[in-house]
């Protein structure tokens, strides 16, 4: 059976940014997907909530100023705060383009299916996950425990490993190195002057990658082949290059 009911896997990066509240029950990890996740899941909790009793401590780890201790506010509720499915947890720029809340019943539920994302504190995150907001990045690391590289590693791979469907990758880098796919199919974002030059999109790449995301959700025959998610980018009316044969990249105007 396959490891991702929806057939295509789209793996999203997080974001930095979290909405506030929610009114889901507070965290239980025995109702999140992946259940052998949840030993390491429990360990990352119990670190990040215990560090939050360390203000000072946890502005240094975590790599966030003064201004932002309400993110060390949160992260000391992670056990006793409200929870929202995670794909209306993460904001930004990705999740603008995403806008998830705008979609039909029917959508919202392959989006559930197809859609998860990789998280620093959870692992993987499927949509239909309740999880509470929280603070922390996947290119850190905790005291006592050592990088995030480093703990996710050995159990997150063999669950990516597990997808015997199509895996379309949208995740940045430091997300990539907890855990790597093998075969998955990999996305970058170019953008592209009058003469034809070409360079890589940094922090706008997020935008495209959210539409591509999106028009991947929505899609009402199932991608199964990286040549099926070149013609649904087309279809939204994304500029979509195949560069190799597990390497995709959206093009855009500079």
């Amino acid at each position: 059976m396959s490891a991702y009911p929806g057939g295509v896997l789209v793996l999203l990066p997080p974001s930095e940014t979290k909405a506030a509240g929610g009114d889901g029950a507070p965290l239980d990890l025995d109702a999140l997907s992946h259940p052998e996740l949840n030993e390491t899941r429990r360990e990352l909790v119990d670190a990040l909530s215990t560090l939050a009793g360390d203000v000072p401590r946890s502005l240094e780890v975590l790599g966030i100023s003064e201004r932002q201790v309400n993110e060390v506010e949160r992260n000391a509720e992670l056990w006793t705060s409200p929870t929202t499915p995670a794909l209306e947890r993460y904001t930004g720029v990705l999740y603008d383009a995403l806008d998830i809340g705008s979609l039909e019943p029917a959508q919202r539920k392959q989006a559930d299916a197809r859609l998860a994302v990789a998280s620093a504190l959870f692992g993987l995150a499927r949509g239909t996950d309740s999880i509470p907001a929280y603070r922390l990045s996947g290119g850190g690391s905790l005291p006592g425990l050592g990088t995030l590289r480093s703990v996710w590693r050995p159990v997150l791979e063999p669950v990516l490993a597990a997808a015997d469907d199509l895996v379309v990758d949208l995740r940045s880098g430091a997300y990539a190195a907890l855990a790597k796919v093998p075969g998955a199919v990999e996305v970058r974002v170019l953008s592209e002057d009058s003469s034809g030059k070409r360079k890589v999109v940094s922090h706008h790449n997020k935008s495209h990658k959210g539409r591509l995301a999106r028009a991947l959700a929505c899609a009402v025959e199932e991608p199964a082949t990286v040549e099926d998610v070149v013609d649904v980018a087309s279809e939204a009316g994304l500029r979509v290059e195949r560069e190799a044969d597990r390497k995709l990249c959206v093009v855009v105007s500079a």
